[in-house]
């Protein structure tokens, strides 16, 4: 067996040994019940029988800089205040490059409802 092999097989004893010495409930209960739910094969198999899914609306386009100026911040603050990195920012503007994923999700939020953003991200670095 590969060193990297043993590495995992001793973190997952480890794992075990934690979960069914702790106050928490043995590793059972707390990882393989919910894996054999019916929640759980009905999410592997696509079902979404009795559940709501829902769809939200991002942008294909975000122009950051509209949003930064609007807000009247230098690019600096607008990374700072967000966290994002200065360069993404810099890169967004000048087209070098396009926000992906959950960057799309953070700017249109930060569109739409930039002092729930601040207060959300404030409460999260003082927790």
């Amino acid at each position: 067996m590969s060193t990297l092999g043993k590495k995992i097989l001793a973190g997952l004893a480890d794992a075990r040994e934690f979960a069914t010495s702790s106050t928490t409930g043995s590793l059972d209960a707390w990882v393989i019940q919910p894996l054999r739910s019916a929640d759980a094969r009905e999410f592997a198999t696509g079902s979404t029988t009795g559940r709501r899914v829902h769809r939200v609306a991002v942008p294909e386009r975000i122009d950051v800089k509209a949003i930064r100026a609007r807000l009247n911040m230098t690019q600096n603050e607008f990374a700072a205040t967000f966290g994002f990195s200065i360069s993404s920012v810099r890169n967004w503007e000048q087209g070098k490059r396009e926000p992906e994923g959950p960057a799309r999700v953070l700017l249109t939020v930060i569109a739409r409802e930039p002092t729930a953003v601040v207060r959300a991200l404030k409460r999260t670095a003082a927790a």
